[in-house]
């Protein structure tokens, strides 16, 4: 494989995003949020395949059980069982704000982090209302304290888990934190301002760097821990989402993308917006996290 980006699916997703690499499979799982729809693909073979879901999926995440997933939903947490199609939902998320889940990703501790999206009903501009939160392995679910945000993306937590990134994309600003039981005061880790596009979602690769999609800006950007941008990776469609390090030895890096917000004229211009792409990164990734709670302790609802 080339340095350069390659469409991998034509997924023609809406809002692709939340994408990972699941060791055990050899396979990728994403989800077109708007569509409501789950996607998995084998790279070895090429095959795909959906599920179809209640309700939008924002995020997910690996489970240390087999053939389940985590599921940030629009609305709740859930176990999905992936065989089966059975749900289990855990928490509802900020019953009475006008919110859904956003971004989300486990820890190297085997928590799930996600944050949320604010959706005004009147169609005005997103407000900082959302938040932050962490559901541990006995599915207690708590709020991070960390600042509130409009759209949460950019989690991710560096090699040792001790560094935790996110943002808040109309910030145009990349945070960290330290991150633990305890959860330290944010920081700046990189400032977009005065850049096109804003930031999406990461992932970091095994030398600690943070690699991070940049929605409208079409590119996939990497900086050191110092927070020093390293290399930029240019992308054929203007709204990448989120990358992910995947392949037997961890060194294809993925990207999901969106059409969501194009005109007709738009997506004429931009043909491939909504695929999903790879390119040898030159880095190794490390194995997804997987979530160490048991969906056998979750209460059907």
């Amino acid at each position: 494989m080339s340095a350069a980006a390659e469409v991998v699916l034509d997924a023609g997703n809406r809002l692709g995003e939340g994408v990972l690499w699941c060791e055990r499979a050899q396979a990728l799982y994403w989800t077109d949020i708007h569509a409501a729809t789950l996607w998995r693909l084998r790279p070895a073979d090429g095959a795909v395949r959906t599920w179809a879901l209640p309700e939008r999926l924002a995020s997910l995440a690996l489970c240390e059980a087999d053939d389940w997933l985590l599921l940030a939903l629009a609305s709740r947490l859930a176990f999905f069982h992936l065989d089966s199609g059975e749900l289990r939902t855990l928490h509802d998320i900020e019953p009475g704000l006008d919110t859904r889940a956003n971004d989300g990703a486990c820890d190297r501790q085997g928590r799930f982090v996600f944050g949320t999206l604010h959706e005004p009903r009147d169609g005005g501009d997103r407000r900082a209302v959302g938040g932050f939160y962490r559901l541990n392995p006995d599915l207690g679910l708590e709020a991070l304290p960390l600042p509130k945000v409009a759209i949460a993306n950019s989690i991710a937590f560096s090699p040792d888990g001790a560094t935790m990134y996110f943002c808040d994309s109309p910030r145009k600003r990349i945070e960290r934190c330290a991150y633990g039981d305890a959860i330290g005061a944010a920081e700046t880790f990189v400032d977009l301002s005065g850049h096109a596009g804003e930031p999406d979602g990461s992932a970091v690769d095994a030398e600690g760097a943070l690699w991070n999609a940049q929605w409208g800006a079409a590119r996939v950007v990497r900086y050191l821990a110092d927070g020093r941008e390293d290399r930029v990776v240019r992308l054929p469609t203007r709204q990448p989402t989120r990358p992910a390090f995947g392949g037997r030895d961890l060194g294809t890096l993925y990207v999901t993308s969106a059409h969501d917000g194009m005109d007709a004229a738009a997506r004429e211009r931009d043909r491939r917006a909504g695929a999903l792409f790879a390119l040898a990164a030159g880095a190794r990734g490390l194995p997804e996290p997987r979530f160490a709670g048991d969906p056998a302790a979750a209460p059907a609802r």
